[in-house]
């Protein structure tokens, strides 16, 4: 049997301007006018969260001022966001997806990987399982999906994007260095505007330069990402579709920040405040975690996520820290700003079990001190309020909301 038989299928859904077409649902006559979702001036939300077709053609951008759209499209029509609308359209996509398959991973409110590798046999290729799922989604919510079919997610999201709206494009082994090769590197997942300017320095401005170039030359320029963008552009990412089953084995948190972070000390006063909360939350389910992620967001909106196994069980905000501060040391450049982080705790063991285990664990466990320390705290927090005990770090700055 041919082992091409036995690649994966994923495809990835991108909701086409999913926040401007839900408004559009209640408010038809702004559908062939330049529209725009827009938060409010107040506390950094004054930006483009979404923009109709309309609207695009004037290069109104996600993330930018609504001050500077309107530089751009002088008559363009603003609406506030309305969440609940966005989760209730949402949920009811996902309905649709998981008819297809249980091996789906939500990227973003609008955004999900499929893998239908297992599907085949009852609904066709990639490509019909795909062409389905867009007519249900139509016919069911009169919204449109772009999607890209391929043999891995990175492919399978420049798949999404490369034809839109409402379209289907399909990334094979046979055709991906014509397809993906030529595109810009600014497309590739993970190549935000500081990594675009590295890359840019050397030549290198398409994802198939990107491939063509040397791994050890990308490292040095790029360090750990250097080594993630050569992997991704020559189509060898492997990551696997990451189940809500499995997510719901996670505690996390994200905040997104009064002003950007930059250097060092923002993010370790960020980080202070987030493995707090997650520590805490931990304790408070009776868990210990052998597994960090860290996902960070740039001005762009863009997200790189990372994940480091500790060597032991651990619940305390000093082991959570130094595991994520490390993950963004090895991948993060310090000088880039950051909008918004988040940390989650996967990889779970109750706490009675991991007393259990520690006794034939060779290797280190969690500090009895840290252990103590964090349980008093817990403690005064739960007699007096939660905001009885803060880390020093976090009585004055001005990265955290009020």
């Amino acid at each position: 049997m041919d082992k091409n038989n036995f690649d994966r299928v994923i495809l990835h859904c991108d909701l086409n301007s999913f926040f401007a077409s839900v408004e559009c649902l209640d408010l038809p006559h702004l559908k062939n006018v330049p529209m725009a979702v827009a938060g409010n001036t107040e506390d950094r939300h004054g930006i483009i969260l979404a923009k109709n077709e309309a609207a695009k053609k004037f290069n109104v951008k996600t993330a930018e001022t609504i001050w500077q759209a309107k530089l751009k499209c002088p008559n363009l029509v603003t609406v506030p966001p309305h969440f609940e609308k966005y989760k209730y359209y949402s949920d009811k996509i996902n309905e649709i997806y998981y008819e297809y398959t249980d091996m789906g991973e939500p990227f973003s409110i609008d955004e999900s990987w499929l893998d239908v590798t297992g599907s085949q046999n009852l609904f066709g290729t990639g490509y019909e399982i795909a062409q389905k799922i867009s007519n249900e989604i139509k016919e069911k919510t009169h919204l449109t999906v772009s999607i890209g079919v391929s043999f891995n997610k990175i492919f399978a999201k420049l798949g999404s994007d490369y034809k839109k709206p409402d379209a289907i494009t399909v990334i094979s082994k046979e055709n991906y260095k014509d397809v993906v090769f030529p595109l810009p590197a600014s497309d590739m997942l993970f190549v935000g505007r500081a990594t675009l300017s590295q890359l840019e320095k050397v030549g290198i401005r398409t994802i198939g330069d990107i491939a063509n170039s040397q791994k050890s030359t990308l490292v040095k320029l790029l360090g750990k990402m250097g080594e993630t963008l050569y992997i991704c552009a020559n189509g060898l990412d492997t990551s696997p579709v990451v189940t809500e089953r499995e997510k719901e084995k996670s505690i996390g948190n994200g905040h997104t920040f009064k002003r950007n972070l930059i250097g060092e000390e923002d993010v370790k006063k960020a980080l202070t405040f987030i493995c707090d909360t997650v520590s805490t939350r931990l304790r408070k389910k009776g868990y210990k975690c052998k597994n960090v992620c860290v996902t960070i967001k740039d001005t762009d909106l863009k997200s790189i996520s990372r994940r480091k196994k500790i060597d032991f069980y651990t619940n305390t905000e000093r082991d959570l820290f130094e595991t994520a501060f490390k993950i963004i040391s090895e991948n993060w450049n310090f000088e880039n700003p950051i909008r918004m982080l988040t940390v989650t705790a996967a990889d779970f063991e109750d706490e009675k079990n991991c007393e259990q285990m520690s006794f034939f664990d060779t290797g280190k466990t969690q500090d009895k001190k840290l252990e103590s320390f964090d349980s008093s705290i817990d403690e005064i927090r739960r007699r007096f309020g939660n905001n009885a005990v803060s880390f020093a770090s976090q009585l004055e700055n001005d990265i955290l909301s009020k």
